[in-house]
């Protein structure tokens, strides 16, 4: 059973399949960085000075005490949040298609193009079908 194991854990696309998944994941930050950190802030400023993470709509204001201490959260729809997540989405889909594309059009490359299978021409063909039909007049 362990060498089973074996076998299946260390194939060559369990390990590609491995790594694949760590560079995923440290790609998925980088793009939720640059989408929060860069992208979302240049697009608020060209939309008037708009702070996507503020942007919401609030069902039930926050409740505080005298000391100004909340005492229950507010309840809101917090649609700016949203927003950023469907552009890191966007970026993050783009990127692996075009990466994607990059990797298919390589294979191509790669790859010498399949050989016609050998057999005979239509000439041969044509030539043997015209023998057998003289063959059965």
């Amino acid at each position: 059973m362990w060498n089973e194991f074996k076998k299946f854990a260390f194939k060559g696309n369990v390990i590609d399949m491995a790594v694949g998944v760590i560079i995923g994941g440290a790609f998925g930050k980088i793009v939720t960085s640059l989408v929060n950190d860069l992208i979302m802030p240049i697009l608020g400023i060209v939309m008037g000075k708009v702070n996507f993470a503020d942007l919401k709509i609030v069902l039930s204001p926050a409740v505080l005490d005298a000391a100004g201490q909340v005492v229950k959260a507010e309840s809101a729809i917090t649609y700016g949040n949203f927003i950023q997540t469907v552009v890191d989405f966007l970026l993050i889909a783009v990127s692996i298609f075009v990466f994607v594309k990059i990797m298919n059009n390589a294979k191509k490359k790669e790859e010498p193009a399949p050989e016609p299978p050998k057999g005979p021409t239509t000439e041969e063909l044509l030539a043997e079908i015209r023998d057998l039909l003289a063959e059965k007049k």
